[in-house]
């Protein structure tokens, strides 16, 4: 049998026919392997007893210990020096920060005691009242306020102002409540600042209480005063509370000029809410006082005998 010329159709017998006795025949394109690409197949895979055996293993990864690491680099070196100094001046800065809460925490405490100590004032112990309150105050600056000095001077205090800035402002409020009742005048930054310097190294730069500080201890001097003139009120001393309401109005007045450029500090919006109704109370209690001056004035220590018929009883000896 010849063999078929290339381009030529093979005539096979279909399935179908096979059973027929007339075959048929239907033509199909020539068989033809498909070439395999060289990277499929090497003949060093094939001959690898590994591959006849199966996968290989898998490689567990391990972490190398400082003794088998390599010796490390100049710049990794460099920069773990560069972090230690990091952290070693992190450490400073909260361990001065621990320090600072606790000293303006004892500022706190004894300038408290120094506005307790001037509410115990009255017309017959004001000199010897005011002279305590001005050693006790003396006493906090010398020692506890002294403590912030030597820890904020020659540094950039402003990084560290969250941490002892309530304790300034109970120092301030305190200092000016005792100035008010002794000349009645308001006491000023700068004589606040002044003091200071005693306290500072002159070779670096002494600590200053800001003016964001100064102005929020002012804000707080209104509640004192309210509670000074409502106690003076009671006590027949009614011209001393007015001269405290016309004082605290002034303050009000100004700061509402002032609050509106301080970039939306909220503390100080909440100290103004209250500073008002400081205030308003001070301004009630004056009122009331002057309008029924004729039932109110001889139960406050006046010289006139005291009237008890407006409670709807008789006179008491």
């Amino acid at each position: 049998m010849a063999a078929p010329q290339p381009g030529c159709k093979t005539l096979r017998p279909s399935i179908s026919s096979r059973n027929s006795p007339t075959p048929s025949f239907s033509s199909s394109p020539p068989r033809t392997s498909t070439p395999h690409s060289l990277s499929a197949f090497s003949p060093s895979a094939a001959l690898s007893p590994a591959s006849a055996a199966g996968p290989a293993p898998k490689r567990f990864r391990t972490m190398a210990t400082d003794a088998a690491a390599p010796p490390a680099s100049a710049g990794c070196s460099a920069m773990k020096a560069e972090f230690a100094r990091h952290t070693e001046y992190l450490n400073a800065l909260n361990d001065k920060r621990e320090r600072l809460v606790k000293a303006s925490r004892d500022v706190t405490m004894n300038s408290k005691k120094v506005i307790f100590q001037v509410h115990r004032i009255s017309r017959n112990n004001k000199e010897e009242v005011l002279s305590k309150a001005e050693n006790d105050l003396a006493a906090v600056v010398n020692q506890h306020i002294g403590k912030l000095v030597k820890e904020l001077q020659g540094t950039d205090f402003w990084k560290l102002r969250r941490a002892y800035t309530f304790g300034v402002q109970e120092y301030i409020e305190a200092a000016t409540f005792c100035r008010f009742c002794k000349t009645g005048t308001l006491l000023s930054l700068d004589e606040i600042n002044d003091s200071l310097l005693a306290l500072s190294d002159k070779s670096v730069e002494p600590l200053q209480i800001n003016v964001l500080d100064y102005i929020l201890g002012v804000a707080d001097l209104s509640g004192e005063l309210m509670r000074l003139a409502i106690g003076r009120i009671s006590d027949g001393e009614v011209e001393y509370a007015k001269d405290i309401c016309s004082f605290v109005r002034d303050i009000y007045r100004e700061l509402t000029l002032l609050v509106p450029l301080m970039d939306d500090n909220n503390e100080m919006k909440k100290k103004m809410e209250v500073m008002l109704q400081s205030v308003v109370k001070i301004e009630n209690a004056c009122f009331g006082v002057h309008v029924r001056g004729s039932e109110y004035i001889p139960m406050l220590g006046s010289s006139a005998e005291p009237d008890y018929a407006f409670f709807g009883g008789a006179d008491y000896d």
